[in-house]
């Protein structure tokens, strides 16, 4: 994307070295107020180079992707910026109000990132899917989705990608502590899959959660989140600096591992997130109020967990565990 002119996306027009803020408009409300996606553009002064989209948000539980555009925006100088830098802090705007994975009042299309890019004659989470695709596919070239555990979880640092060379490239360049790297269990219905069928690359990235939302905890999700745009940036050569990479990288398959039995869930003492474990090795216990054993999780193949329940109480087939199988690495 040239930087010889103006970069519009919604209602944010930005000449070349400024950051405008607007919005994607989707409809009204019965109420008589306007449903939004809030966006920022920002539009290099120093060069060409592509266009890098941040969505965040896309469930409204997930609190990470708004912080970290925020920190991005403030820190990123327009003037030294190459190419186009859109921050999308909240993409599922009903949902992020009410502090839920979907909009509450659309329990058919509850999840927006298993129907992107919805319809535009749809429900309405997919009519507001829709309104940000129509806005985000003629103008980004490279895109990430910041997700966490939400509600419910804690997910340290892991990644989806489609498997091309690109996606993979995009993937390692949000920089060190990112090597668990995984094949995408979702070849549809997200902004990753839309990007995909344009030819363009997008990659679903995880970090925070119920576990990580005390003041300091939260700060240093957001943080970290924010270097990893800092450094996509730079790996792009679209901004000043040298950047880092993860080593290892690994890659592998996720598996959900989920509740056999009800009670209180209890992670083993010492396990740590994203350390290589052998099949079988413990990794919780679910036990009931007197604390006797129910039901245990062990690992199902050698590799790594990525994510865990934050939520103590558990019922039979609840989510507990996400699990990376590890089938190499990929230096």
């Amino acid at each position: 994307m040239s930087n010889d002119r103006t970069v519009t996306v919604g209602t944010a027009t930005a000449e070349p070295g400024t950051a405008v803020r607007g919005v994607i408009p989707v409809t009204t409300l019965a109420g008589g107020t306007p449903l939004e996606i809030p966006v920022v553009v920002v539009n290099g002064g120093a060069g060409d180079g592509p266009c890098f989209w941040v969505n965040g948000a896309i469930h409204g539980d997930e609190p990470e992707g708004p912080l970290a555009c925020q920190i991005a925006l403030a820190e990123v100088d327009p003037a030294q910026l190459s190419g186009t830098l859109v921050l999308c802090p909240v993409v599922n705007v009903p949902a992020f109000e009410a502090a839920e994975r979907g909009n509450p009042a659309d329990t058919f299309t509850y999840d927006m990132n298993r129907i992107y890019p919805g319809r535009p004659d749809g429900y309405l989470s997919e009519r507001v899917a829709a309104a940000h695709a129509a806005a985000m596919g003629p103008v980004a070239d490279l895109e990430i989705s910041i997700h966490s555990g939400g509600a419910h979880s804690f997910l340290d640092k892991a990644i989806f990608v489609d498997e091309r060379p690109e996606s993979v490239e995009l993937a390692t360049a949000m920089g060190p502590g990112w090597g668990c790297i995984m094949s995408s269990f979702n070849p549809s219905g997200s902004p990753m899959a839309y990007m995909k069928e344009l030819g363009k690359v997008g990659i679903t990235v995880e970090l925070g959660g119920r576990s990580a939302t005390s003041p300091e905890a939260f700060a240093r999700v957001g943080r970290e989140l924010a270097d990893s745009i800092l450094n996509i940036l730079r790996h792009y050569a679209m901004y000043p600096g040298e950047a880092s990479y993860p080593s290892p990288r690994y890659k592998g398959q996720q598996q959900a591992l989920l509740a056999p039995a009800s009670g209180i869930f209890l992670p083993e003492p010492g396990v740590e997130f994203l350390t290589m474990m052998k099949k079988s090795d413990p990794i919780a216990r679910i036990v009931n109020v007197f604390g006797d054993t129910l039901a245990s999780l062990e690992a199902p193949a050698d590799g790594m967990f990525f994510g865990l329940r934050a939520l103590p109480n558990v019922t039979t087939g609840d989510w507990c565990c996400f699990f990376c199988k590890v089938e190499g690495t990929r230096d």
